[in-house]
């Protein structure tokens, strides 16, 4: 299985691409969509969803695993980063992938073991579990990777629910 996390935002997308089964993955690659915050919205949007299309090409991966809404106590901000990641989730649907989504505090307790861990314990964490020399920069990729590490964990548990194991 190939997964995709992406890490929405409107100035920089993280993503990260994992492969393996079950428990047992590797790094394929990583990197970020970045958008001019001097640009239209509307611009940023199709520069996102063109980045996000461009890598799902490139990597041809099996699932796309994005983080959920949140509440933000900024509401115009909460709104773009909606935005954004409806973007993102109909690129998904544009190419037939499995879509998962984790909220961001699944992902920290996933990858890290706290729920509440700063962006630099996910960082480390997802260099020690991918086996990595040192942390993903920037944080916004090492996140994506996050997201991907978190379905390996969690898609087991999905499947059981969905298929009554």
């Amino acid at each position: 299985m190939r997964v995709l996390g992406i890490d929405p935002g409107s100035e920089t997308l993280g993503w990260g691409i994992v492969e393996g089964e079950k428990l047992k993955y590797s790094l394929v690659d990583f990197g970020t969509v970045k958008s001019s915050p001097k640009d239209a919205f509307s611009k940023r949007l199709l520069r996102i969803g063109d980045g996000v299309a461009e890598v799902i090409a490139k990597f041809r991966p099996d699932v796309l695993s994005v983080e959920e809404a949140f509440y933000a106590a900024n509401a115009k901000v909460a709104i773009k980063l909606g935005q954004v990641r409806g973007v993102v989730l109909y690129t998904g649907e544009r190419e037939r992938l499995e879509i998962a989504e984790y909220s961001p505090r699944l992902v920290k307790q996933t990858v890290v073991g706290y729920g509440n861990a700063e962006k630099r314990q996910v960082q480390e964490m997802v260099r020690l579990l991918l086996r990595l020399n040192s942390a993903p920069q920037p944080h916004d990729a090492a996140d994506a990777l996050a997201l991907a590490i978190c379905h390996f964990h969690h898609s087991g548990v999905a499947a059981r629910i969905r298929t009554g194991r």
